[in-house]
């Protein structure tokens, strides 16, 4: 039975494995959706290069799991926001791939005026498991169901009080939606003005995931030599919405052996990417560990 509502009793769930492929010219296209650029980030445009895949590709696979939900809650479209997103990688996500994707609700939390389901996904092709990813959505108006509202974590992830060790500015362009959108995240918020209004925006503006992978693009050249396989993991909350042609200045503290809190901005000031904190490092340095 569908349910129309989210419910704490959700939480546990576990959705038929599902088989899911990509080919190269999916991790190039998506790589063009996130802003890669020809000129610095070859490697990931072109099959002559590789081409290399950017970890935060993970995301779009991981997507699907997201899918599943309408198996066991209908939830009004228009009223849902991604509210955090988490992945890890066990090791480079290669260009071309055939996997299994598994997941379950791991969590649900009654915020009153709004409600939080959490999925989590587990990847594994025929080389053993891939990735992790987990995702939440913020449901407008679908708190008060009598859940625990969960843990606090307005102070997770706070950048010290210090300048950053690294600072990356990447504009996005008014077409980036368009692009990004073709990797499968076709939510008509992100494009169509009339499904916007509706909702209660005044225009279109940017997938969560796309400034996600904005800030996956800054974090693997900063602190991963552009090498895919240093790469770890990432989480972040989506704290504001991005425009198209704003610029998402991402900020980097180095906080130990293989680790950094991560903040992205748009050049206002304001943040876009909060609580943000990643892993990193060669294999066997320890990056990953504890």
């Amino acid at each position: 039975m569908v349910r129309t509502s989210l419910s704490s009793d959700l939480v546990g769930h576990q959705f038929k494995p599902v088989a899911l492929s990509w080919e190269d010219k999916d991790a190039m296209l998506y790589a063009l959706g996130v802003g890669a650029k020809p000129v610095d980030e070859l490697p990931f445009l072109y099959e002559g290069k590789g081409p290399l895949v950017l970890p935060t590709y993970a995301v779009i696979p991981g997507m699907r799991a997201l899918a599943n939900l309408s198996e066991v809650v209908m939830l009004k479209l228009p009223r849902l926001l991604h509210g955090e997103q988490g992945i890890e990688l066990y090791r480079a996500l290669p260009a071309k791939a055939a996997i299994t994707l598994e997941s379950e609700i791991s969590a649900v939390w009654d915020k009153g005026k709004a409600g939080v389901i959490e999925v989590t996904a587990t990847a594994k092709d025929d080389e053993g498991p891939l990735f992790a990813s987990t995702a939440s959505l913020f449901y407008i108006g679908g708190g008060g169901f009598g859940g625990e509202p969960g843990p606090s974590l307005k102070d997770r992830n706070l950048p010290p009080d210090q300048p950053p060790d690294h600072v990356v500015s990447y504009r996005t362009q008014p077409e980036q939606g368009a692009i990004y959108r073709l990797s499968g995240d076709r939510v008509p918020l992100h494009i169509d003005p009339e499904f916007a209004a509706a909702a209660g925006y005044s225009k279109p503006f940017m997938h969560g995931l796309c400034t996600y992978g904005f800030v996956g693009r800054a974090v693997l050249f900063s602190l991963c030599d552009g090498d895919p396989g240093q790469f770890k993991s990432m989480t972040g909350r989506f704290a504001e919405r991005v425009e198209f042609g704003d610029t998402v200045v991402t900020k980097i503290w180095r906080t130990g052996t293989g680790r950094a809190i991560v903040r992205a901005e748009n050049q206002a000031g304001e943040v876009v990417l909060s609580q943000a904190a990643v892993t990193f490092g060669k294999s066997g340095d320890g990056a990953n560990q504890g």
